[in-house]
């Protein structure tokens, strides 16, 4: 399995790859929040660490589908906000997240929310910037 795949003249990660660094990344914030937070965001513990896996996953797979969508539907608020609504579509995520997983994952308030919203955009960036474009930067 290659770790690089170069298509078009452009370097990328494998989506594998690339896969498993947003799920590591996503289940660590999950988790340690659950920590530090104990009573307003609560992870199932049951089967070491599953459910907080299994939010990761569904974490990664509405930012991949849905997420262009409710960008798309909050372009105008997000305009006329100057980008300060852009947040709150990932507490929308965490929100469906918590809908889908049910008692196996709870997060308590908005605030919350967009505490862990702005922790995983925070983890993104620095995933993107620090970890993949160093990978990436060594291939032409």
């Amino acid at each position: 399995m290659k770790l690089i795949v170069i298509e078009n003249k452009k370097a990328r990660l494998n989506k594998f790859i690339d896969w498993l660094f947003y799920m590591i990344g996503y289940a660590i914030i999950l988790i340690t929040v659950s920590i530090i937070f104990k009573h307003t965001i609560i992870i199932d513990s049951s089967f070491f660490g599953f459910w907080g896996f299994i939010a990761a996953v569904i974490i990664y797979f509405l930012n991949k589908t849905v997420k262009p969508i409710l960008v798309f539907l909050t372009l105008p608020l997000t305009g006329i906000t100057f980008g300060l609504f852009y947040p709150f579509v990932n507490v929308i995520i965490l929100n469906i997240v918590d809908f889908i997983l049910g008692a196996h994952f709870s997060i308590e308030g908005l605030f919350m929310s967009f505490i862990v919203a702005v922790l995983i955009s925070i983890m993104n960036i620095l995933l993107q910037e620090v970890v993949i474009k160093s990978i990436l930067g060594g291939v032409k």
